[in-house]
């Protein structure tokens, strides 16, 4: 029969000198537990944006009398997913869908949806939404995502003008 004793080998550590979370194991291992800290997504605009963005949807709806609103994101799951269907099911969720256009834009699935109410569509012909369309589209090939959206509000309140009272 064989005796012996335990020897560690390497440096002794003095565990009160571990940081929080951290301890030596049996075999001489230092094990540390660190705190997971969730990544924060990057928002898409800058305050600056955001701010440019808002004050073209208050100035096309306060022009036009309607109400003009910006979706950016997935419509849908998928590349199979029906966009209009999702576009249009976020239209109806506004405030009041018959005075209201939504610019749905999901850069992912490359869709942009315009959808407009039933009184917006009056003053809102197809084919000037389809210039619109082309007009965000040219915006976003250049990689200016804020401008496409200003610019399209823009064009979206000329075209439809003043209320009639």
């Amino acid at each position: 029969m064989a005796a012996g004793e335990v020897v560690k080998a390497g440096p002794v550590i003095d565990e009160s000198q571990l940081p929080e979370g951290t301890v030596v194991t049996a075999t001489g291992r230092i094990s540390a537990a660190k705190a997971f800290e969730e990544a924060k997504p990057a928002l898409p605009f800058t305050p600056v944006q955001l701010s440019r963005l808002d004050e073209a949807l208050t100035l096309a709806s306060r022009a036009a009398g309607l109400s003009f609103s910006v979706y950016l994101g997935p419509l849908g799951d998928g590349k199979n997913a029906d966009t209009r269907v999702e576009a249009e099911l976020l239209h109806a969720s506004t405030e009041d869908p018959s005075h209201a256009a939504l610019i749905a834009v999901s850069p992912g699935q490359r869709v942009v949806e315009i959808v407009t109410g039933e009184e917006a569509s009056r003053r809102l012909p197809d084919r000037g939404l389809k210039l619109v369309v082309m007009a965000l589209v040219a915006s976003f090939k250049e990689g200016d995502l804020v401008g496409g959206l200003v610019s399209g509000l823009r064009m979206l309140a000329d075209q439809a003008g003043t209320p009639a009272h």
